[in-house]
C-alpha cells in the first residue's frame, strides 16, 4: 500500500510540474499588453513601460515563470492588478462560496444517482429502468445554465421561493445554503445522470460475474447478493466519476456562477480574464488543477481501499 501511494504521489508531483508550465505558456500568449489594457487607448508610451516595469512584464517569460511558481510553492499568489489585494486574499474569500456549492452539488448529485442506478440495475429491462435510463438521457442532454435559467423562472420570479441570484454571506448559515441551493441543483442534476449511469451499467457487470452466481448457489437472496457484494465491487468506475465530477463542480461552475450573480472562483476567473488580470488567473486556474490531481490522487487510494488487488499489487 505505501509503496502504491508512493508511486501515485510521484505522479501527482510531475503532472503538478507540467500543468504549471502549461497553464503559464496558455495564458501568456493570449494576445494583448495587460499594462495597454489598464491605461487605456490614450496611455503614453513611457507610462505604459513604467507599469510594465511594476508589473514584472519587462522581465522574459521564464524568468516570470520561475518567481510565478517560486511564490506559489512558498504560498504567495502574487499580487491583483486590478484589485490591489494579495491573490491569495481573493482566493480566501471566494473559496467559501465555491466550495460549499461544489460540496452542497455533489451531495444532492450522489443522492440522486445512486438509488437512481441501483434501482435500475435490479429492475434491468423492465419498466422502472427504462424510466430511469430515459430520464437520465434527458439531465445528460440538457445544459446546465439553461437548466439554471428554468430554475430561476420557476422557483425564483414565478414562486418566489428562492432569490434570483447574490451571495447573503455566511452571517446566516440557513439564508447562505438557501441561496446556494438553486445553483446546487442546477450543477447536481446532470452530473446526477452521468453517476446513475455509471452505476447502472457498472453494477450490471458486477451481477453477471462468476462470484455473485456463486453467492446466489450458496443461498443467498438475488437483494443480498446485490447489497453484499455486487454494490461495493461496482464502486471503483463509480469513486472515478465521483472525483472527476468533483473537479469539475469546484472548477466548472463558472457559467453557474455567472448565472446567479455568485462571487466565486468562476466568476473571478472570468472578470480577471475580462480585466487581462493575468496573475489571478494563472495562480487560480493552477489552485484548481492542484484540486483536481489531489482528487484524482485520493480517488487512487480509495481503489487500494475497496479493491484488494491493488493492495496486493503495492
Amino acid at each position: 500500500m505505501i509503496r502504491y501511494a508512493a508511486g501515485r504521489l510521484t505522479s501527482l508531483v510531475i503532472s503538478l510540474f507540467v500543468a504549471s508550465i502549461v497553464i503559464f505558456a496558455v495564458i501568456e500568449v493570449i494576445p494583448g499588453d495587460p499594462a495597454a489594457f489598464m491605461l487605456g487607448v490614450n496611455a503614453r508610451p513611457d507610462t505604459i513601460a513604467a507599469l510594465r516595469a511594476e508589473m514584472g512584464l519587462d522581465q522574459s517569460l521564464i524568468e516570470r515563470y520561475f518567481d510565478w511558481i517560486t511564490g506559489l510553492l512558498q504560498g504567495d499568489f502574487g499580487q491583483s492588478w486590478t484589485y490591489k489585494t494579495p491573490v491569495a486574499d481573493l482566493i480566501g474569500d471566494r473559496i467559501w462560496i465555491s466550495l460549499p456549492l461544489a460540496i452542497y452539488a455533489l451531495i444532492l448529485s450522489t443522492l440522486i444517482a445512486f438509488p437512481a442506478g441501483i434501482y435500475a440495475a435490479s429492475r434491468r429491462s423492465g419498466a422502472g429502468d427504462i424510466t430511469i435510463m430515459g430520464a437520465t438521457q434527458l439531465g445528460v442532454a440538457i445544459p446546465n445554465f439553461w437548466f439554471a435559467m428554468i430554475l430561476v423562472l420557476i422557483f425564483a420570479i414565478n414562486l418566489r421561493w428562492f432569490s434570483a441570484g447574490g451571495f447573503p454571506g455566511w452571517d446566516n448559515p440557513l439564508q447562505a445554503m438557501k441561496s446556494l441551493t438553486l445553483p446546487a441543483i442546477a450543477l447536481a442534476l446532470p452530473q446526477a445522470a452521468i453517476l446513475a449511469r455509471v452505476m447502472r451499467s457498472s453494477l450490471l457487470d458486477m451481477l453477471g460475474e462468476d462470484f455473485i452466481r456463486t453467492a446466489r448457489a450458496k443461498g443467498l437472496s438475488a437483494r443480498q447478493a446485490l447489497w453484499k457484494h455486487a454494490v461495493r465491487n461496482a464502486l471503483i468506475p463509480v469513486l472515478t466519476i465521483i472525483g472527476l465530477q468533483f473537479s469539475f463542480l469546484l472548477a466548472g461552475g463558472i457559467i453557474i456562477e455567472q448565472v446567479f450573480f455568485l462571487p466565486g472562483l468562476g466568476r473571478l476567473i472570468f472578470q480577471s480574464i475580462s480585466a487581462r488580470d493575468l496573475i489571478v488567473v494563472e495562480s487560480v486556474v493552477m489552485l484548481l488543477v492542484f484540486t483536481v490531481i489531489m482528487v484524482n490522487f485520493m480517488v487512487d487510494l480509495a481503489y487500494a481501499a475497496v479493491d484488494p488487488r491493488l493492495r496486493s499489487k503495492a
